[in-house]
This record gives structure tokens, C-alpha cells and sequence, in this order.
């Protein structure tokens, strides 16, 4: 089979990293891909959005499989096109993918089908959006409605800083034409954890549980980032917990997508909340998500190549995952500023160093190869994964890779699974 992949990013790598093990490839291509992923894959100078361009190579080099990594894409109707034009694609179709193109619209499908969420309002109109936030205080949360790369939310301690997020959303246009809606919902406490299924539309294949690292800082402080560390399994994630998220989430939404005529046929991540026992949806997204992408599959004993053909072709019947018995931790490496502005173009050193560790593996995301060299080219730079009989095994093995990775001003967080230690 010749495959490819759409994407850059860490998520991309892993995917590339996995798909290069199946001895159903016999050719792997990744566009645009970065300095990681040219290692395992013939990368390509097309862009994500560039998916006339995209069709057009597919189309001359007979392409097998494509499999699409980011949101941007799937949004832009890359799954409509490859299909009307007969080529296998494995992503959410663009109507699929309004669950996370539209926040609201994910709000909405969870309150008509009884999905636990939070309570929440949607406003274009930014004097209403802060008299709702006067009436329900704060803490609270303000999300700009429509993608902006993790980075669009703002858990907001007080009603003046809910208000300002409001104002740089609405009034000041912070995310564009994402930005044109805020959604403004209830704070929710509890722990995190991610939840990540294949589905036909009918089916439904679940992955090993996992925890994603939203704040850019130790002990969650700071803003939210597009992901800053992520490790699986999640101990959050109890065998009732589990069942409860098939059976109140997935279940429902699934069956919601497909009653408004937007049937659901890919990979679905559901953001939860989890707090004694009960779980609430905080976000839905319509692709794997990065960072939890390189834990799970460095985890995943199963040959992914049949499942993403399974998904595309909207039929997984007799599909099941075999899972490795360790634990696997992902430390993302970023620049210094990262999630505000940061310096690209710095060489990493202690790649090779890294590659010499024993159950690690250091999956790309913002980096490109410059005169031989590998540099910084992202706000997340690397996700470095390590695998251990244990979380704690895993996290020492992650940071033993993280010690002998440098460039200047590098920043990263030192409690990546210090959540399933507690437990």
C-alpha cells in the first residue's frame, strides 16, 4: 500500500511512526511532515490547507490510504473531496468535523441528546456575553467558538478577567474569524482526562485511556496550551468510569451526529471532566489528539493500518486493539514564551544522545532540518516518550530523554503524570 499522511505536527510523527511498522505499507508520504518524520517518510512540500494540492498528488501517485492529522483540513472538507474523487481517506467528513469546528454546536448537540456537560451560553454579542458573566460570577470559562489550535480558552479566575477575554475575543478579533462567537460556560472542577474512539458511524472501538497536560506550567498554572504532556493508561479512568463514558457519551453523540444528518465515521476525542465518579464533557474533538496521539500509540501493540482502512471505508467490524502491558509518558519540549510569542530557528542538541535510551522515543513536532541540522520551527517542539512497566517508570524515562535535549530557552513541565502517582 502507499499511504499518506496530512500533518507536522507530533501527533503526525507518531502516526508516521506507527503506520511504517505495518507490513501493509510498502510506501509512506507525509505533508508537509518536519525533521523527525523525514527519517520514517518522504515528506512533501504541500501544505494541511493546501487540499487541492493535497487531491492532486494523491490522485497521480495512486495513493492507497490517506490519513488526515489536524482539525484545519478535516474543516475544510478534505474527507468530502478525497472521497467524491474516489480515494480511500481516513478523517471526519466536514460535517462530521463542525463537532469541533463549533463549539456551540457541540453544546448544543450534548443538551438536545442528554450528554453531561456544563452549563453554558453562546454570544456574538459581547455586552450580552459579560452580563452573563456578571450573573454567574466567576470562576468561569470563555472559548472563542471555532479552532484556534488549543490556545482559544481562558479559564477565568475572576469577572474581570472573563471580561477581558470576552473584549479580546469579541471586540478585538484575538482569533479572527474563530473568535466570531464566544461560548461562556461553568467552571468545572475535578481531573482531567481524555477519551479517544474509532467509530463507523455505528461501531465503536475504543483506545486506551489517557491525560492530557493543558496549562503551560507545573501544578496546571499558567494558560492553556495546545498540550504540553500527555500519558496513558489514566488511572482517573476506572472500569465504571469507562462504561460510563461509552454509555453516556460516546453512544449518544455518535447516534446525535448521525440523527442530524452528520454521521460520525473516524477517530472522536472527548475531552472529560471527572469528579466522584460522575464525568462531564468539556470539548469534543474531530481528529487524534496531540499530545495524547504519541503515548497511546507507542503503546498500541494492534497494526494500526487496518483499523484507519476499516474507518474509511465505514466498517470495523471485527476490529480490536491489543494493548502493550506498560505505561507510556509524553513530555512535551517548547519553546521558551510558548503559548505567546517565542524564537524559531534554534538547533537542538542531544537527539542523538536521546536515541540512544532504551524504551524512548522522541516524536517531532516543531522542528525542520536546516543545513543538517534539526531546529526549532514551532511553539511545541518535541514530545519526548517513554515506556515503563509502570507511570512512574515511564515519567523517569521521559525525563531521563528530556535531561540530554537542549537549545536555548527550552521550557517544559515536570509533573507529567504526577496525577497517577497520587492515585
Amino acid at each position: 500500500m502507499k499511504i499518506l499522511v496530512v500533518g507536522n505536527g507530533g501527533r503526525e510523527h507518531a502516526l508516521v511512526w506507527k503506520i511504517a511498522q505495518s507490513p501493509l505499507v510498502a510506501k509512506l508520504y507525509c505533508a508537509p511532515g518536519n525533521a523527525g518524520i523525514d527519517r520514517l517518510a518522504e515528506c512533501l512540500p504541500i501544505g494541511v490547507e493546501n487540499v487541492d494540492g493535497l487531491l492532486e498528488f494523491a490522485l497521480r501517485e495512486n495513493i492507497d490510504l490517506t490519513v488526515v492529522g489536524p482539525e484545519l483540513p478535516l474543516t475544510l472538507g478534505i474527507v468530502d473531496r478525497f472521497r467524491d474523487a474516489g480515494l480511500a481517506i481516513f478523517g471526519a467528513d466536514r460535517k462530521a468535523a463542525w463537532i469541533e469546528g463549533s463549539k456551540s454546536f457541540a453544546k448544543d448537540l450534548m443538551a438536545k441528546y442528554g450528554v453531561p456537560t456544563a452549563a453554558y451560553g453562546t454570544f456574538e454579542d459581547a455586552a450580552e456575553a459579560i452580563a452573563f458573566i456578571r450573573r454567574q460570577g466567576a470562576p468561569i470559562v470563555v472559548k472563542a467558538d471555532g479552532l484556534a489550535a488549543g490556545k482559544g480558552v481562558v479559564v477565568a479566575r475572576t469577572e474581570a478577567e472573563a471580561i477581558a477575554a470576552v473584549e479580546s475575543i469579541l471586540c478585538e478579533g484575538a482569533f479572527g474569524a474563530a473568535g466570531a462567537k464566544v461560548v461562556v460556560e461553568e467552571f468545572l472542577e475535578g481531573e482531567e482526562a481524555s477519551f479517544l474512539a474509532f467509530t463507523d458511524g455505528t461501531r465503536i472501538v475504543p483506545l486506551a485511556s489517557s491525560q492530557d497536560h493543558k496549562a503551560v506550567f507545573d501544578g496546571d498554572q499558567g494558560p492553556n496550551t495546545g498540550g504540553m504532556g500527555a500519558y496513558s493508561p489514566a488511572p482517573v479512568v476506572t472500569p465504571e468510569i469507562h462504561e460510563q463514558i461509552l454509555e453516556q457519551v460516546l453512544k449518544p453523540t455518535i447516534a446525535g451526529m448521525a440523527a442530524e444528518g452528520r454521521p460520525y465515521s473516524s477517530i472522536l476525542y472527548a475531552g472529560l471532566m471527572i469528579k466522584d465518579g460522575r464525568i462531564k464533557v468539556l470539548e469534543y474533538n474531530a481528529r487524534f489528539g496531540d499530545p495524547e496521539t504519541q503515548p497511546l500509540l507507542a503503546r498500541l501493540k494492534s497494526d494500526l493500518v487496518p483499523v484507519l482502512l476499516a474507518c474509511a471505508k465505514g466498517d470495523l467490524s471485527g476490529i480490536e486493539l491489543e494493548w502493550h502491558d506498560k505505561a507510556a509518558v509524553c513530555v512535551v519540549m517548547a519553546a521558551g514564551g510558548y503559548p505567546g510569542d517565542y524564537v524559531k530557528g534554534q538547533e537542538i542538541s542531544g537527539l542523538e544522545e536521546a536515541a540512544r535510551i532504551e524504551d524512548l522515543v522522541v516524536f517531532h513536532a516543531g522542528t525542520k532540518r536546516v543545513d543538517g541540522r534539526v531546529v526549532t520551527a514551532g511553539g511545541r517542539v518535541l514530545g519526548v516518550t517513554g515506556l515503563g512497566a509502570t507511570v512512574a517508570e515511564a515519567m523517569d524515562r521521559a525525563y531521563q530523554g528530556v535531561r540530554v535535549i537542549r537549545w536555548p530557552e527550552v521550557h517544559f513541565r515536570n509533573d507529567i503524570g504526577g496525577k497517577a502517582l497520587k492515585r
